[in-house]
């Protein structure tokens, strides 16, 4: 797995990739100050994924694994069929695009995980999620 992280033209609104076996996964997260109530202690962040298959073979997407984790170090993890209720099927030079969003008790966090997917000679295989950031526009980043 190769992961890259590129910016686009805004900052806030990086772009995250990962490439496993030929499918590349994009994802863009972005805050919602409509959605966040930050003197309730509630942040929310949407983002959009972009799975592309580079490959030969015809792939679906059986199931998901999301590992969050909060400002404090807090870790949740999501699973599930599908994602936002489809299992796409996704043949050569085919991609698919849908929005999520991510409700955090801390004002920053992040997200990685994995697609479960399987081709349709039944060979299953993992895809990785590249690990991304959930920091509010204009905060410090710091490093650890």
């Amino acid at each position: 797995m190769r992961r890259i992280r590129r910016f686009g033209a805004a900052r806030e609104n990086p772009i995250y990739e990962a490439r496993t076996r030929d499918i590349v996964v994009r994802v863009t997260p972005t805050y919602q100050v409509e959605q966040s109530e930050p003197e309730e202690g509630k942040w929310f962040w949407a983002y959009t994924v972009e799975i592309e298959n580079h490959g030969v073979e015809t792939v679906q997407l059986v199931s998901r694994h999301w590992v969050i984790t909060d400002g404090l170090n807090r870790l949740e993890e999501v699973r599930g069929p599908g994602v936002v209720g489809e299992q796409p099927t996704l043949g050569p030079r085919e991609a698919f695009r849908y929005s999520s969003g991510c409700p955090l008790t801390t004002p920053s966090g992040t997200m990685r995980g994995d697609y479960h997917m399987m081709t349709r000679d039944g060979d299953a295989f993992d895809v990785a999620i590249p690990e991304f950031s959930l920091d509010l526009p204009g905060a410090r980043r710091v490093v650890n």
